[in-house]
């Protein structure tokens, strides 16, 4: 019996497309019946090393081997702590908490922010602002600061002191006037939003925000961070360095992690039981995680993205204006193709032919294939979605 007739089991949260995949190898994915299929979602900007890379299954291996899947944060590991110390290294941080996914990286974030301020200024201070476009997470304190009411609307009332804001400086400046923000969230460039890169002017300004209203400037990028952009974190090409930044998507190369890097000035106001996790950075993740983010940070993989993100670039510009394209935006390997019309016919139409592509709201395109793509991949995915689009 096909696994497709079989009475789902599920929670039906998603709406699942109809292919079950059973295999993966590069940047494609096989469905039981055999057919292969074009991967630009990478798990939803998940896997950037593709599907069954080597290296990353040779260091599944080698850490299963040692039998240390598990201890809990009551002791210390080994990969745990040279991926910290290695994070910290190729960052503006001087400390790392490991979790084990995007939500709870903001929903860390959150609680650090907070456990700040009030250890600077008492609990008055403990709003958080958000920007217009952004999507944080689901849990209760990111689905605040997530600007989708209709994801709100069934869960209400939800995290006091929470501010969706416009991307307008003066906007986030009156909110933040007030004395009462702890923290100031953004992603670089919004994914769900749309895949908008925010301006560095933008960023920059939101940085003196922060700095004058005694608030902390927390950068979320689950999901433009690690290489997406074309550089190993999404801040380096503003020049804005943040207070705080979270990151998983990529992070362990499809295995659940995330992480909050965070300065010593944070850090010094959280004490043990401040907060926890009992999978977090474990041995075997930790492990992983250590050669997928040594793999994205060489500077000839990161030359790599941005060269085939160039090539990305001058394909899509020359789509505006033809069909139903609108406008492209992105960076790297993220981008937006904004539509005159809704978006999922064409993901549908794209997977009918092949091609794996998301949606980003209601009118975007969104394409973020492994980074590890080559030129011929990308050729042949941007040419069934011209075909579709068509």
């Amino acid at each position: 019996m096909s696994m497709s007739s079989v009475e789902p089991a599920l929670l039906e949260v998603y709406k699942r497309a109809e292919p079950l995949f059973v295999s993966g190898s590069g940047c494609h994915v096989v469905d039981e019946e055999g057919r292969a299929y074009l991967d630009f979602t990478a798990g939803i900007a998940v896997n950037a090393l593709g599907h069954a890379d080597p290296g990353l299954l040779a260091t599944a291996a080698a850490a299963l081997e040692s039998g240390l899947i598990h201890v809990s944060n009551l002791y210390r590991t080994r990969p745990g702590e040279e991926l910290a110390r290695e994070l910290v290294a190729r960052s503006f941080a001087d400390r790392v908490f490991f979790c084990n996914s995007g939500a709870e990286s903001n929903e860390a974030a959150i609680k650090f922010a907070r456990r700040w301020a009030r250890e600077a200024s008492g609990s008055d201070k403990h709003e958080v602002i958000a920007l217009a476009g952004s999507f944080h997470g689901r849990l209760m304190g990111t689905l605040a600061l997530t600007d989708r009411p209709a994801y709100q609307a069934p869960f209400q009332p939800l995290m006091p002191g929470a501010h969706i804001v416009a991307a307008d400086l003066d906007a986030v400046s009156a909110v933040a006037s007030t004395g009462r923000t702890a923290a100031i969230l953004v992603e670089p460039v919004q994914g769900e939003g749309g895949v908008v890169p925010l301006p560095a002017s933008l960023l920059r300004g939101l940085r003196e925000i922060a700095d004058r209203c005694e608030a902390l400037l927390v950068f979320d990028e689950v999901q433009c961070g690690l290489g997406r952009t074309g550089s190993l974190f999404a801040y380096e090409s503003s020049g804005v360095v943040p207070d705080m930044l979270t990151l998983a998507k990529p992070l362990a190369g499809g295995l659940p992690m995330g992480a909050v890097l965070l300065t010593e000035r944070v850090a010094a106001s959280l004490k043990p039981g401040d907060h926890g996790t009992t999978f977090g950075g474990g041995p075997f993740i930790a492990a992983v995680a250590l050669h997928v983010l040594r793999r994205i940070a060489d500077p000839a993989f990161l030359a790599t993205v941005r060269a085939n993100g160039e090539f990305v670039r001058a394909t899509l510009t020359g789509w505006i204006g033809s069909g139903p394209v609108r406008a492209v935006r992105g960076l790297g390997l993220m981008w937006g193709i904004e539509l005159d019309r809704p978006a999922a016919p064409f993901v549908s139409g794209a997977l009918e032919a092949g091609l794996l592509i998301l949606s980003a709201g209601e009118r975007v395109v969104r394409l973020v294939p492994p980074l590890v793509i080559g030129r011929p991949d990308l050729e042949r995915g941007l040419g069934i979605l011209r075909e579709v689009l068509a």
